[in-house]
Formats: structure tokens, sequence, C-alpha cells
């Protein structure tokens, strides 16, 4: 219940919030992005507002706007001329792709360096990956892109300086898969190292509270080997709560890929949304919304489900739950006379 009230709320913000932008879409529409240049007549203006219905009362709008979607339509984009589902989908898999992989790299980054500053604690080690990985991700992720695009891809030429695939190359097969990977290392890499370092100290702070827990010590106390206590009964313990952790990161993540992807040029949602800004493009902005919203609920739900799935005690607090309810009910009713 509460995520379709979320939702609701989510679906109304949508409509109203490109429509409190300044500025006209029918004054963009005729100059270049971020450009007013009024190309068209007032009757011209006026004919345009009409034919898609922006001369009518907002309350109509909004209702024809979820009229729309329900019957799947998420309208028709003043700009570029096309359905919206199609534009979206055009560039949907360029950010899937940078978001899915950075949301793995990091993870896989955060959890070996916060594990090694965990049995490390207090150490010269842990102390130096502490300091690094905190002034690190305070480092904003357009900045760093920049300056990761200066130094490999402008200064020594490692990495291409913009796009997601060599433009007029006819590659296949390996080759294809080789070029879009070479372009999307960098956009990768900085959307990584942007979030590793909130998921390192919450895999320190928390691997170093379970190692410190009783049954901790009742493991060596039985001569458990040291790799098998700290695999198997700290880092497992220790990773529960960073499932919850990722599905709240994945909207800084897409917040940070829409960043990212206007540094690297990468033709994803982000770099799409700031074209539908410029242009004020309604019916593009409220699809981009809607489509990365509906996302981050669904990442929320997964781990909900998740959680429950790997953590057992979830479940039987909500089933003592139930059955305390149904005694208190069964004794309230006990006690009502005939």
């Amino acid at each position: 219940m509460e995520y379709l009230v979320t939702f609701l709320v989510i679906l109304t913000m949508n409509f109203f919030l490109p429509r409190l932008m300044p500025g006209d879409p029918f004054v963009h529409l005729s100059g270049e992005a971020g450009e007013e240049i009024a190309a068209f007549t007032r009757e011209q203006r006026e004919y345009f507002t009409v034919y898609y219905g922006l001369d009518r009362p907002l309350r109509e709008q909004y209702f024809r706007y979820l009229a729309g979607l329900m019957r799947g339509n998420l309208g028709f984009s003043y700009y570029y001329k096309n359905d919206v589902a199609a534009i979206i989908l055009g560039r949907l898999p360029w950010t899937l792709l940078m978001v899915t992989a950075a949301t793995f790299l990091s993870l896989l980054l955060g959890i070996l360096l916060g594990s090694f500053s965990a049995w490390r604690r207090d150490s010269w080690q842990d102390k130096v990956t502490y300091l690094f990985m905190v002034v690190f991700s305070e480092i904003p992720a357009f900045l760093l892109g920049s300056m990761l695009l200066i130094v490999f891809a402008g200064g020594l030429g490692l990495f291409p300086l913009a796009g997601a695939m060599t433009h007029f190359a006819s590659y296949t097969g390996w080759e294809k898969i080789e070029d879009v990977l070479h372009h999307a290392a960098l956009p990768v890499l900085t959307l990584s190292l942007a979030r590793t370092g909130g998921i390192y100290l919450l895999v320190r702070n928390t691997l170093t509270t379970v190692l410190g827990k009783d049954y901790m010590r009742t493991a060596r106390a039985k001569g458990l080997r040291e790799q098998r206590i700290r695999y198997r009964h700290a880092l497992r313990n220790a990773l529960l709560p960073l499932v919850t952790r990722v599905a709240l990161q994945l909207g800084g993540m897409v917040g940070g890929a829409v960043l990212v992807e206007n540094v690297f040029a990468y033709p994803g949602l982000g770099r799409l949304m700031r074209e539908a800004v410029f242009v004020r493009d309604y019916p593009l902005l409220q699809g981009i919304f809607l489509v990365l919203a509906f996302g981050v609920l669904a990442a929320n739900l997964l781990a909900d489900l998740l959680y429950r799935t790997l953590d057992p005690r979830t479940r039987e607090g909500e089933t003592y739950g139930k059955q305390k309810a149904a005694k208190t009910e069964q004794k309230e009713r006990s006690h009502v006379p005939a």
C-alpha cells in the first residue's frame, strides 16, 4: 500500500514540476539548447498551444495525463516529434549498462576495502584507507569525471573523449562489444568511485561491530579457522544492512549518472533529460522522471523481499506479530457478551 501511495505522489509531482519551470516550450523549440530565439509567430505559438492541449486548465491536463498512463501512453515529444516511450527505450540501455556496472564495481570495491579496514582496525593500513576513502568520496561526480577525462582521455589518450560508440565504424561481434566497453570505462569508473565511499564505511563499521559479538568469540573458542570465521560468520552477517543500502543508493546512483553522462556526452537518460530541460519538453521530462522513479521504487521493493529472504528473523518477527494480533482479537471476542 505504501508503495502505491508513493507512486501516486510521484505521478503528481512528475506532472507539475516541469510546468513550474520558467519559459515556453515553443519558444525554446525554435532555438538551440539554452538559447531563446523566437522564430515562431504569435499565431503559430497559439496554434501549437491549442494543438497540444496546453491551453486547457491544469486539472484537466493532469487527468488526461493519468488517463494516458493507464493506457500505457507516455505522451508525444514536442521537440523530437516522436513517442516518448520510443525515445526513452532508445536511450535506456546505455544508462542501464552504466548504472549496473557501476553498482557492481562499487559494491566489489566497497566490500573488499571495508573488510580490509575492519580486519586491521586502528592499524596504519586502516587509517590510510579510511582517510583516502573519506576524502575521495566527497569529490562530486562531475568534478571527478572531468579529472579522469582530462588525464586519461585528453592527456594520455587511453580512452575516447566522448560518446558511447565510435562514429561511422562498422564493428560486429566482439569488436563492437569491445568498443562499447572502451567508451563506457571512464563513465563507469567515475560513477563507481563516487559511490564506493558510502559502501566502504558501512561495511567497515558493521563488520567491526560484528567482530566484537559474543558468538564470534565462541567461534574462535571452538577452534574454527580464521578464514571461516571472517567470511562465513562475520562477513555474512555484516552484509545484511548492505542490501538496504544498495537500494537506497540507487537513487543517488541515477542522480550521479545524470551528471556523468553530460560530462562524457554519453547518450543515456541523463543527457536526454538535460536536453529536455533546455527545450521545456514536458512529456519527455515526465516520461524520464517516471522511468527513473519506477526503477528506484522497484529496487527498494526488491531489497525488502531480499532482506526477508536473507534474514529469517524478520519473517519470524512478522509471524510472531500476526499470531499475537490473532490471540488478542480472539481474547477480545471472548469477552463480548452474546
